[in-house]
Formats: C-alpha cells, structure tokens, sequence
C-alpha cells in the first residue's frame, strides 16, 4: 500500500522562494505542496483550515512573522510540524526558534537543498537543523548531556551503535542514516533509543548535543 503524502503548506513573501522551493518538494513523490502564501496571517488561517502535516515559515513576512506564527500555533496547539526558514545566521535567532519548540530551522541561502530533508526529518518526529548552525546548539544549555556520574563510556556501545552515532554527529537525519546503512528507519530509531539509554541521555536534543560536541572522540 502506498503511504500518504506530507503535505505542506509554504509561507514566504518573496515568489520566487515559493517557486524554488515547490518546485523540489513536488519531485519528490511523498511530498505534496497543499498551500502557499506570501503573509503570516494567511499561513496562520490556512494551517488552522487545513493542518498540513508541516509548516514552512519565513520569518520575515507581512501581517505575522514567522516567530509570530509558531507562537500562535503552539499557543493553540495545532497539530502540525513547523519549519523555519531565515537569511539571518544568527545564534539569537536560532535560539528564538528553538525556544519557540519549532522542529526545524533552514537558512534560506541553503533551503532549496535541504528543504526536503528537513520536511522529511520533522514529520517523521525528529528535529532538522542546517549544518551550519551546528554550534549553535552545542551551545544551547549548560553543556553537553552526560551522566550525572561522569563522561559517559562510549567504549559501551556497539559497532552498530558507534556507526550511527557518528552519523549523527554528521547532522544526517533518521532516513539518511537508514539509506547509507541500507537499514530500516525502525532500526535506526531502535539503535537511538539504546543509546540514549546506555549514555544516559534524556530530552529532545540530548543526543544530537552529545554527538556534536564528542564528534572528536566518535
């Protein structure tokens, strides 16, 4: 049986983005583009309309930005994954976004490139960020997440487990992981879960935190 479609909605003033970034999305056959928009205030109307699985929001539009969007969708707890993009690359901004609970956050000098995995990534329950922006949430809290005993043991984990926590270091999402291991998306959701188990991580960024700031020792 075939799977259902992501559908998504696109708020972005600027026509040509819009252009771009459907253009991508629709060549790829699980996803498919419900709405666009060129303000916030319609993209906010249209998500409590229609509920598209996600949500991609500039952030800077007319009537609501995007920040002012999400708010209101988390406010309202609406059923649907959010996306923001930006120009800015900025540690304030990325914070604002996290701090908000959005799923992911695309610069939009590379959002025709990674949209679609960003897409894919948030609406299969996990979190999407540029590469780029990868400090930035080494930064976010007071440190790395490790056990309250002490350094966790990496030497603990299995080959298998190493492998994909080196993936992860490499900001690959759950699918890519699974495709470049030629394993299935369950596998590597299972391999995660034991990680976080093993090293004793908790929350939503916990172990892409750890990763990133131990990338050295993996």
């Amino acid at each position: 049986m075939k799977e259902p479609q992501i559908s998504v909605l696109i708020a972005d003033d600027h026509p040509i983005v819009r252009k771009g970034l459907r253009s991508v999305l629709e060549s790829d056959g699980r996803v498919l583009v419900m709405h666009e928009t060129d303000n916030g205030g319609s993209a906010l109307q249209l998500i409590r309309q229609s509920t598209p699985d996600v949500a991609v929001l500039d952030v800077e539009m007319p009537v609501m930005d995007g920040f002012e969007v999400a708010a209101a969708v988390m406010d309202e707890g609406l059923n649907v994954q959010l996306v923001i993009m930006t120009m800015h690359n900025d540690e304030q901004t990325f914070n604002h976004a996290m701090n908000l609970g959005v799923q992911g956050f695309v610069l939009k000098e590379n959002a025709v490139a990674e949209i679609r995995n960003a897409i894919l990534a948030v609406s299969g329950g996990r979190h999407y960020f540029s590469p780029a922006l990868s400090d930035y949430m080494v930064r976010r809290g007071s440190g790395p997440a490790a056990s309250p005993a002490g350094e966790p043991d990496i030497g603990q984990l299995t080959r298998a487990e190493q492998k994909i926590l080196r993936l992860i270091a490499e900001n690959k999402t759950t699918r890519a992981i699974a495709d470049e291991l030629f394993i299935s998306p369950k596998t590597v959701e299972k391999h995660r879960s034991n990680i976080c188990s093993k090293l004793n991580l908790h929350g939503a960024y916990a172990l892409l935190r750890f990763a990133l700031t131990n990338r050295s020792r993996l």
